[in-house]
């Protein structure tokens, strides 16, 4: 597919109020195999929190793309990404999600591996009868191109042609300090994860989590619930989020593909955070401390999501067809809270967010529907894109000027507005990586056939 074809698929014409996606974007296995090449393969992607790896010899497995990623604290405690293939044959060294091994050993012919990468052993070397060729290889596991954390949270790149990890994040270091802020001992991720795979397009999730447009429709069996705890008609008194409290929003996008929503809560003695506002209005001051009480949700183009608004998720997307998504995610908890939050957290996610809650499965259902209404392959367009565009303003507005960050755009008014120009950001980062990764790859392929000749 040429580069041109690939930025057609994105239409961003916003000066004349349009903005669409081709519907081929979700529903084209071939242009599924150029996102795993030149998305997900030659861009930042999140591997995980050091928090999980906190140990020497502690290490986790993940994906990046549909290549294998062993991340691992070595003896010394510093911390590597290496593609999970064992240098001989190619079998992963180890299944498992998580673990403490100084020494992973292949199963298939025992070729043995350190926590820092490096081959530890070749079963049955001294009899091998090995050429001197073979002697002077590098039997390591391979790096990952690019790894980098910040401030705990772990990146990697299979291409090493990628900015630096903070130019990558940008401004949204603002939301993402405002969740890694909430403990003065750091964050961790609780013990367990919800893990379910739906049978829809990975981008399907990327824009719901910035998705106010769907509450109302999508989800009014949990807004009944949540009316009948307020008015006394249900012993279950907990309470996560109260849709029709909110009355104002925020939208900003960022560099990269990334966005957040922001919106101001109206009854922070709801959130599990609030039992430690004191300590935080003394450590960070009042503006931050409120904020970290608001409900607000970041996606980091292209696979991960921190939301919080109900409970402090973390959402890791895995891209396994064009149709098919794995789904992983995390409760986050500030470091040294009390054991009522602790609980109070845990129930708001169990309530809402969890694989089995009441809005996980209202909103995978609706990615099934849309992927399923893609086949309708007479229909091109989608038309999911305008709402907001008469609002949205370039740059930072009054509560970006405030908070001191610096947006690509910024939208702030009634939730009614129901932003959607909150999803430009991440469609034009596709098309900018999808026309890259095209240019790059005919560029190489014609240096080869002038070498050929």
């Amino acid at each position: 597919m040429q580069a041109e074809d690939l930025t057609d698929c994105v239409v961003d014409e916003t000066d004349r109020g349009v903005f669409t996606v081709h519907r081929d974007v979700y529903r084209d296995p071939d242009i599924f195999e150029l996102e795993m090449r030149y998305i997900f393969e030659r861009s930042w992607v999140f591997l995980g929190i050091e928090d999980q790896i906190a140990k020497p010899h502690d290490y986790l497995t993940t994906w990046i793309g549909r290549q294998p990623v062993l991340v691992m604290r070595s003896g010394d405690g510093q911390v590597g990404a290496f593609l999970n293939t064992c240098s001989h044959r190619g079998a992963m060294l180890t299944q498992r999600e998580r673990g403490n091994a100084r020494i992973h050993v292949c199963a298939y012919h025992g070729w043995s591996f350190d926590s820092s990468g490096r081959n530890a052993s070749i079963k049955d070397r001294k009899d091998a009868c090995y050429s001197e060729a073979f002697e002077r290889d590098d039997h390591d596991l391979v790096p990952v191109a690019k790894f980098g954390s910040y401030r705990g949270l772990m990146f990697g790149s299979l291409s090493a042609d990628v900015p630096s990890l903070e130019e990558h994040l940008g401004e949204t270091r603002f939301f993402l300090d405002l969740v890694l802020d909430q403990s003065p001992n750091g964050i961790e991720l609780l013990p367990g994860s919800s893990t379910y795979v739906y049978k829809g397009n990975w981008k399907l999730q990327l824009d719901n989590a910035l998705d106010g447009y769907h509450l109302t429709s999508v989800h009014p069996s949990f807004i009944k619930i949540v009316q009948q705890r307020h008015s006394g008609g249900s012993n279950n008194k907990l309470t996560a989020l109260d849709f029709e409290a909110y009355r104002q929003r925020g939208s900003f996008t960022f560099a990269n593909g990334h966005a957040a929503v922001w919106t101001r809560n109206p009854n922070p003695a709801i959130r599990p955070l609030y039992g430690m506002l004191d300590e935080l209005r003394a450590r960070v001051g009042e503006e931050r401390a409120n904020l970290m009480l608001d409900s607000r949700n970041l996606v980091l183009f292209p696979n991960v999501q921190f939301a919080e608004n109900a409970s402090l998720q973390l959402r890791v997307i895995r891209p396994l067809a064009v149709d098919r998504t794995e789904m992983r995610s995390y409760v986050i908890a500030p470091k040294g809270e009390s054991a009522a939050a602790r609980e109070f957290r845990l129930r708001q996610f169990e309530d809402f967010f969890n694989s089995s809650g009441l809005a996980t499965s209202d909103d995978t259902t609706c990615y099934e529907d849309c992927q399923a209404g893609y086949k309708a392959h007479a229909v091109k367009w989608t038309q999911g894109y305008a709402r907001g565009m008469t609002s949205v303003m370039k740059g930072a507005n009054p509560a970006a000027r405030q908070f001191g960050f610096e947006p690509a755009t910024s939208q702030y008014g009634d939730v009614l507005i129901q932003d959607e120009t909150i999803f430009h950001s991440a469609y034009r980062e596709w098309r900018r990586l999808m026309a890259r990764g095209a240019q790059a790859d005919a560029k190489a392929s014609h240096a080869y056939v002038e070498g050929q000749r």
